[in-house]
């Protein structure tokens, strides 16, 4: 880690535990109350700042919301990049560069992203993304299906960009978004959203510093982990690219004695997972080599509803569906939704060898090629079961584990630093905004 990153740890690791858990609590408690002689302040603040936040909408803060330009897209010319919807990361909310493209069209200067432009998706599941523009990432022209807020220069753009990442706003976003189609919210809807702002601009600025310094150490643990799984991917296909030239290949219906898709009961029978005590397993979960937590639980009234099963302990989890090829070992009995297999292996394999095995780009490029498109993308288990896989000795699958095995360790570590470090941005948007 860097001088840099450890320097900013140490100037955002002044909250406790206990903090964080009644964070939001706090909120709610301090909302309850407006209107009854308590002042409108956060409940977290920097000591030399005082006085009562006022309320304010974007539309005060931001020139007329303006939506961008209808053309298609085209192959990036070097210079003019296009962002889209998609183009704005889930969890940064910063510009991806997977695939940079310009517009196909004749460019207008009243389409270029400028400083202190928050460009807002207007339609579809992601609408409320939202992203602040980086002079860093160029020179930029948004899309139709976003709205461009410029924020005015008597307030603090980045200060405005986080009130998108509140649970007041992502609250407001569900409400707002409703339509009898796709979800959608225009320019004069996101004009009106409400939020506080404090007296002076001086805070605004210290609370965007502290958030800018949080999210770059953010950035950092994420590029981390990137490279992390970069190297393990690039040392786990030569491991299994020299097997398949040395090691006997089997079919991959001979290396497991169970096999089978989960299911989904009726979502409208909420008893199903209120008193739930089975974990019940999403693809989101789907997120590190070992499965030790999940948020859903099924019961067993649930589970004889649908097709889903309970998958003994140290077998393989493996999404078929939608987000195909993630993969997860499970420490404990679980049962899964539809698009997910659960795979238990035979005794001749070691089911941390075969988590390797099928997260390896050999094995990636096997299913992609039987893959079926139809309502939901998926490589049945009736075609992944032909596919040829090696099957060294287990002596031999021990060492491949255990030469991998610090690796992983590593990357697991990494993971549960960004999820701490993702948790205490959430704690601080709860006790620093109102």
């Amino acid at each position: 880690m860097t001088m840099a990153a450890d320097k900013q740890d140490k100037v955002l690791n002044f909250s406790s535990e206990r903090e964080q858990s009644r964070a939001c609590s706090s909120s709610a408690e301090r909302e309850k109350n407006q209107g009854k002689n308590f002042l409108n302040v956060p409940t977290l603040r920097f000591p030399e700042f005082s006085g009562e936040w006022h309320r304010t909408t974007i539309g005060e803060c931001c020139s007329p919301l303006e939506y961008g330009m209808n053309a298609p897209a085209k192959e990036y010319d070097g210079m003019n990049k296009y962002i889209r919807i998609t183009d704005i990361d889930e969890g940064t909310y910063t510009y991806k560069y997977d695939d940079v493209v310009s517009p196909n069209a004749q460019l207008e200067n009243k389409y270029k992203v400028q400083k202190n432009d928050i460009l807002f998706a207007r339609t579809g599941a992601s609408t409320g993304k939202a992203y602040l523009y980086n002079e860093k990432d160029g020179l930029m022209y948004y899309a139709g299906f976003l709205i461009r807020g410029n924020v005015k220069p008597a307030y603090n753009a980045k200060f405005v960009f986080l009130q998108t990442q509140t649970q007041k706003y992502k609250k407001w976003v569900d409400i707002m978004s409703i339509r009898s189609g796709q979800p959608g919210i225009n320019s004069q809807e996101y004009s009106i959203f409400k939020f506080h702002l404090p007296p002076s601009k001086a805070e605004q600025d210290k609370i965007s510093t502290l958030f800018s310094l949080l999210d770059e150490r953010i950035a950092t643990q994420i590029r981390i982990i990137d490279k992390l799984q970069s190297l393990m991917k690039g040392i786990t296909n030569r491991i299994i690219e020299d097997l398949i030239s040395n090691a006997e290949s089997v079919p991959f219906s001979e290396i497991y004695q169970m096999a089978g898709e989960g299911g989904t009961p009726d979502t409208t029978k909420t008893q199903y997972y209120e008193e739930g005590t089975i974990p019940f397993i999403k693809i989101d979960d789907l997120s590190s080599k070992y499965l030790t937590k999940n948020k859903d639980f099924i019961t067993e009234q649930g589970l004889q509803k649908s097709s889903a099963w309970i998958i003994p302990e140290n077998s393989l989890i493996y999404s078929n569906g939608a987000t195909i090829g993630a993969a997860s070992i499970n420490t404990y009995k679980v049962a899964t939704k539809q698009g997910i297999l659960g795979i238990v292996p035979k005794s001749m394999i070691s089911v941390e060898y075969l988590f390797y095995l099928v997260t390896s780009t050999f094995f990636d490029s096997q299913v992609h090629r039987i893959i079926t498109h139809g309502t939901m993308a998926t490589a049945y288990l009736k075609d992944i079961n032909n596919i040829k896989v090696p099957l060294p000795c287990m002596n031999e699958q021990r060492r491949i584990v255990t030469g991998l095995a610090s690796l992983s360790d590593k990357i697991e570590i990494e993971q549960g630093i960004l999820f701490n470090l993702q948790k205490q941005k959430r704690f601080l948007l709860c006790k620093l905004f109102i």
